[in-house]
């Protein structure tokens, strides 16, 4: 059965491009009812689109495969957006009045706007986070209503590179698939696997992808700072193959053997080894060498961040880790004795309950910004039928195939256009049968009339008709 009532989302990261469907349940949780990804690593690089062609390519493999198994067609899909260029600038805005008076909507949509106007070489604006608004010497939240003659607005703006937004919006028109909401990646995260309380009290999110990670502070339910460090767990990866191997075979050792701080046992003869499937034999401790090297300076880099933030000694809800990097092992106690910050944890999967695909959707980290996505969207994004509106003449032109090359496309077109053959050719010979026995009834009826000869009321008509024109001729 077809399922027509759902909230369809898509993340685009360094590693995969993933889609999901699904629906909320009343008492929270969320159904799940299909999921699709596809590697994304030749043509998103950092969390940016390289590549509009293959993106579109692999959104339109997406979007198929979601509404193959929904069975229905998807109409929009909310997104989030991601990737090294994001980041906050702070920026605040005042005005004077001319007496001492009540703070209007007005005077803070106009300030608003104002903020809106800051320039940025080369970056654009994505959304705002305000902060509080300083009446005279207070500090207010909701300013409205307020007395005052004096107002700023303080405001953090989060930023990314123009061509960011420029291509993955090129990506999806390019797809024809419509964007719901363009919705920022980090803060969706945060609100799918933070608390509330810690939200409020304070706390840092890392989000460990593979090629960026993502610092994001919260205080009093506000974002205060956002950032994104070109460093993440494929760095690792790739620091392993130094050791001449492939990099999937580095990332198998990774996550089978990594541990950020690896201490040799003290009693053992011989020192630990692992085997790779060549045969050769490399020591725990020189591969955990080069793990820990690398996560040190991540982690060296995140704690950079958050004393740039000026709220390092503000998070009583410390810091929460989350992303498939935060399953390497000691990760938060590498952290701890870097920080000195005791309050960590490690997030694996979103608040809400999830039903559906729990084979898929592991509880890893990995899934948490998609699910966060799915949990944000408010709108049916089932496409519903309309009537078709009368199509105009064709171009002469024919538009160039830009998925030609694509062997699960080709198939796909190759598959609707055999149906549509044989529907046609399944109309043609009903008409024929059709036509036929029309044909066929006719000559029976000629052959019948034939046998019966004239009717009676013919016969009385031919009669009528002789006595007629007899009497006119004798006139």
């Amino acid at each position: 059965m077809a399922t027509t009532d759902f909230i369809a989302a898509i993340e685009l990261s360094s590693s995969k491009i993933s889609g999901i469907a699904g629906k909320k349940n009343s008492d929270g949780s969320m159904q799940v009812l299909a999921y699709a990804r596809e590697d994304a690593s030749s043509f998103i690089h950092k969390g940016a689109i390289y590549n509009i062609d293959k993106t579109a390519q692999a959104l339109t493999s997406i979007i198929n495969k979601l509404e193959g198994q929904l069975n229905n067609s998807i109409a929009k899909v909310y997104v989030g957006i991601g990737g090294q260029s994001l980041r906050t600038v702070r920026n605040a805005v005042s005005r004077t009045l001319e007496e001492e008076g009540i703070i209007s909507q007005e005077l803070i949509d106009s300030i608003c706007d104002e903020n809106l106007e800051v320039p940025l070489a080369d970056m654009s604006v994505l959304d705002v986070a305000p902060q509080e608004y300083k009446i005279d010497n207070n500090l207010q939240a909701d300013p409205v209503g307020v007395a005052g003659k004096h107002i700023t607005g303080q405001f953090l703006n989060i930023v990314a590179r123009a061509s960011l937004k420029k291509n993955l919006e090129h990506s999806f028109e390019q797809a024809k698939v419509e964007i719901a909401d363009l919705l920022i990646a980090p803060v969706i995260l945060a609100h799918a696997v933070l608390t509330e309380n810690e939200m409020r009290s304070g706390c840092a999110l890392v989000d460990l992808g593979a090629d960026t990670t993502t610092i994001a502070v919260y205080k009093n339910n506000i974002l205060r700072y956002l950032s994104v460090l070109p460093l993440g767990g494929s760095t690792i990866t790739h620091d392993i193959t130094s050791l001449q191997m492939e990099e999937e075979d580095a990332e198998k050792l990774k996550l089978q053997y990594g541990n950020a701080l690896y201490e040799e046992e003290e009693d053992t003869e011989a020192p630990a080894v692992c085997t790779l499937d060549d045969g050769r034999t490399i020591e725990l401790s020189l591969l955990n060498n080069i793990i820990g090297a690398r996560a040190e300076e991540i982690l060296a880099n995140v704690w950079n961040q958050l004393q740039l933030s000026g709220y390092e000694d503000k998070l009583f809800s410390g810091v929460v880790f989350t992303g498939g990097g935060s399953n390497l092992k000691n990760l938060e106690e590498a952290f701890r004795k870097l920080s000195k910050v005791e309050k960590i944890k490690t997030v694996k999967f979103v608040h809400n309950t999830i039903h559906g695909y729990t084979d898929t959707l592991k509880k890893d980290g990995m899934q948490n910004t998609l699910l966060g996505l799915l949990a944000a969207g408010n709108e049916n994004c089932c496409l519903q039928e309309t009537a078709k509106p009368a199509q105009q003449p064709a171009a002469a032109t024919e538009p160039k195939n830009m998925f030609e090359n694509d062997a699960t496309l080709i198939e796909q077109e190759a598959a609707a256009r055999a149906a549509k053959a044989l529907r046609e050719k399944e109309e043609k010979e009903r008409k024929e049968r059709e036509r036929k026995e029309r044909e066929q009834r006719e000559k029976e009826e000629k052959k019948r009339k034939k046998r019966e000869g004239p009717s009676w009321f013919e016969r009385t008509f031919d009669k009528f008709s002789k006595e007629i024109f007899s009497d006119d001729d004798m006139k």
